[in-house]
């Protein structure tokens, strides 16, 4: 599917606010609201958006996000990084990369202790030779400023 200036506008818009109303979005790209819907609604159709999603304030939420770097043991195929994190409710993201370690965990927990329990379960699968953890202490992220114009 082409996604053209409008379309990345309107993705920009979104971005920004998930629960901008549609009249919101249309007057600011220019188009009337059924237009900029049927819009929308194709992106949303052909997988372009795929969801729409709250951002949290981990600290006032009482969580603790964290990454977990783990090396795989060498006869481990990079492709079982996804099914680690599957069997793992707390991990939110996986994400395969280039370096000495072979993939990054993104996880949300309570507190230090059940981040514990976490890289031990990620230890326990008998698919990982070493692990290191970050605990994120502040998060800024480009989608939650203001929506520019494109």
């Amino acid at each position: 599917m082409a996604v053209d200036a409008i379309d990345r506008h309107i993705l920009t818009i979104l971005r920004k606010d998930g629960r901008a109303p549609v009249s919101e979005i249309a007057r600011a790209v220019g188009l009337s609201a059924a237009p900029c819907a049927r819009r929308i609604e194709r992106m949303e159709g052909t997988g372009v958006i795929r969801g729409y999603t709250a951002v949290i304030e981990d600290s006032r939420a009482g969580t603790l996000q964290a990454f977990i770097e783990i090396r795989l043991l060498g006869a481990t195929d990079s492709d079982e990084i996804q099914g680690i994190a599957e069997s793992i409710p707390e991990i939110e993201e996986s994400h395969s990369i280039a370096g000495t370690s072979d993939a990054l965990l993104r996880l949300r927990v309570r507190d230090v202790k059940h981040l514990q329990q976490v890289i031990n379960a990620v230890r326990r699968t008998g698919k990982v030779e070493g692990t290191k953890t970050f605990i994120i202490m502040n998060t800024w992220t480009r989608v939650t400023e203001h929506a520019a114009t494109p």
